[in-house]
C-alpha cells in the first residue's frame, strides 16, 4: 500500500521538492531526539507520581500513629490522676447503683460517699475496667481529657437556699428521716 505522501504525488496535489523537504525535516527531528526519550519522560512522570502517592500514604500513616500515641498519652494521664486521687472504698457498706453502658452497676461505698456522690462532690470514673471514686475537681480534669471516662458526676445543687415563694420554707426536714 502506498503512503499518503506517494498518493498525493500521484494525484498531483504535492510536488517532489516539498515531499523531500518534509522527509528531511522528520529525519532531523528523529535524530535530535535521543532514543527512548519519550519512554524516559513517561517513566519519570510515573516515578514522580508514585513518589507523591507514597509520600501521601506515609503522611496518613504518620497521622494515624500520632493520634494513637496521643490517645495512649491521654489514657496514661487519666490513669495517673485516678491512681493518685482515688478515694478508699474498702470500708464501704452501702451499695451505690449507677448506669454504665446500659447496665446497672453497683459499688459499695460509705454512706458519706453516697451522699457526696449524689450531691456532685464526688464522681465515679471508669479506668482499666475498674470503677473508682474521685473528687469532683479531679473528675473535671479527667473530663477535659476524655469525657467518656466519667461515669457518674451529678451537677451540684443548692439545697439549703429556699425559694422565695416556698410554702414549706419554715419547716426543717429532720436529718434522721428515712423514707
Amino acid at each position: 500500500m502506498a503512503s499518503l505522501q506517494e498518493q498525493l504525488l500521484k494525484a498531483g496535489l504535492a510536488d517532489e521538492k516539498k515531499a523531500k523537504a518534509i522527509r528531511q525535516e522528520k529525519r532531523k527531528k528523529r535524530k535530535q531526539q535521543p532514543k527512548g526519550a519519550a519512554d524516559v519522560n513517561e517513566s519519570q512522570a510515573r516515578a514522580q507520581q508514585a513518589r507523591q502517592e507514597k509520600a501521601e500514604r506515609d503522611r496518613q500513616l504518620n497521622l494515624e500513629r500520632q493520634k494513637e500515641a496521643d490517645k495512649k498519652a491521654i489514657l496514661a494521664q487519666i490513669r495517673q490522676l485516678v491512681e493518685t486521687n482515688r478515694l478508699d472504698r474498702s470500708k464501704g457498706e452501702e451499695p451505690y447503683q449507677f448506669v454504665h453502658d446500659k447496665k446497672i452497676k453497683k459499688l459499695l461505698v460509705e454512706p458519706i460517699m453516697a451522699d457526696q456522690l449524689s450531691r456532685g462532690r464526688l464522681a465515679i470514673v471508669h479506668v482499666n475496667d475498674h470503677y473508682e471514686v474521685v473528687a469532683e475537681a479531679v473528675a473535671r480534669k479527667i473530663m477535659e481529657r476524655d469525657e467518656t471516662a466519667i461515669v457518674v458526676l451529678h451537677e451540684k445543687t443548692q439545697q439549703n437556699e429556699p425559694e422565695e415563694d416556698d410554702p414549706y420554707a419554715g419547716y426543717e426536714i429532720p436529718d434522721d428521716l428515712m423514707w
